[in-house]
């Protein structure tokens, strides 16, 4: 018997939740003052900002197991999923070019690598292999690019320096992505989306694929909430112990980075699948599904709206700069001030993601 596919409202409110959380971290009033929980690491270490692009990713991969299962119960063709799957790929890839041209449009000085670029290549490859492999080849792929990832950053040495070294831009990644990465990179010498960096982010993909596996699966309600933060928690270990010889690192997303992240996100899920799905609780998160209905999209309308915010001038000073001296007039501590900020164009971007949803409007890129 097949089990039934049914729209999880936890997963979809985890979404939503995820990427309100990627708009309040990446648009602070001031960068000059910022709580620093919501700073990522400046390299070896791991902050709260730290979790929410590798959770975005895992729900990817959750997604991907959950929309496929159905289009196969459904008898559509393999080779027509395909097709859609290389275009929507492409279509998400090419937003994130878009989105680092604007608003100069130099080409001459464009960057290929990106925040979209990363989650469409992770939707490619987790995509195909969902398609065409079982959840215990999936999870054998996941641990050899793992090991591989560690034994490749950590024993060979750079070519241009002859040394083994896990500094910024003096590393294998960052070497790899200057030979191979065409275009600027979002830190001169080295990017944190990098391609070689893309490998073990696609784990993060497949660790998704198999907690979808798991709520797929013919198990009751309960025990696969159990599942879910059983196996979240050795991840989250392993992860702390492989960062004594490999650090947690989310520029370099390394393999204790991986671990620890995906682990948390298992626990996350299972824990919201608890409340949520089980329990009925289910009271707020209606902004996360309004957000989450169109995920990529919101993300997008951010970075754009964000011109509007940050580079239209009155008086000679941005929105965001009136709104900064306006509070801490007042006397709000600068941070604060900032951190409502961040609030503020939160809510001013559910306003449009609210108007979708009421509309009945999912834009799917």
């Amino acid at each position: 018997m097949k089990p039934t596919i049914t729209r999880l409202i936890s997963l979809d409110a985890l979404r939503g939740f995820t990427i309100a959380a990627m708009i309040l971290v990446n648009y602070p009033g001031s960068w000059s003052h910022v709580y620093p929980p919501l700073l990522h690491a400046s390299w070896n270490g791991l902050t709260m900002t730290d979790f929410i692009y590798p959770f975005f990713l895992f729900i990817v991969g959750v997604s991907i197991a959950f929309a496929y299962t159905k289009r196969l119960q459904e008898g559509f063709p393999k080779e027509g999923m395909y097709k859609k799957i290389v275009v929507r790929s492409i279509k998400i890839f090419v937003v994130g070019v878009f989105l680092n041209l604007i608003p100069t449009f130099d080409f001459t000085d464009m960057r290929i690598a990106g925040v979209l670029q990363r989650i469409a290549l992770v939707f490619l490859v987790c995509a195909f292999l969902f398609l065409n492999t079982d959840w215990k080849k999936q999870a054998y792929l996941a641990g050899s690019i793992l090991l591989l990832y560690w034994l490749a950053m950590t024993l060979i040495p750079t070519p241009d320096e002859g040394l083994i070294i896990l500094e910024p831009g003096r590393n294998l990644a960052a070497w790899i992505d200057r030979i191979l990465l065409p275009g600027k990179m979002w830190e001169g010498s080295w990017d944190p989306e990098g391609l070689f960096s893309t490998l073990p982010a696609i784990v993060t993909g497949i660790l998704g694929l198999l907690a979808g596996k798991i709520l797929l699966g013919r198990s009751n309600e309960q025990l696969k909430a159990n599942y879910l933060m059983a196996i979240g928690v050795p991840l989250v270990l392993l992860g702390l112990l492989w960062a004594q010889v490999f650090p947690i690192n989310k520029h370099l997303w390394t393999s204790s980075f991986t671990l620890v992240t995906g682990g948390t996100a298992f626990i996350a899920l299972g824990a919201c699948y608890f409340l949520v799905d089980i329990l009925g609780k289910q009271k707020g998160t209606s902004v996360g599904i309004i957000f989450g209905a169109n995920a990529i999209t919101v993300y997008v309308l951010a970075d754009v709206l964000s011109l509007l915010f940050y580079g239209w001038e009155i008086g000679g000073q941005s929105l965001n700069t009136h709104f900064m001296n306006g509070l801490t007039g007042l006397g709000i501590s600068a941070k604060l001030a900032s951190l409502s900020y961040a609030l503020l164009f939160v809510g001013i971007n559910f306003i449009p993601a609210f108007i979708l949803f009421r509309r009945k409007i999912f834009i799917k890129l």
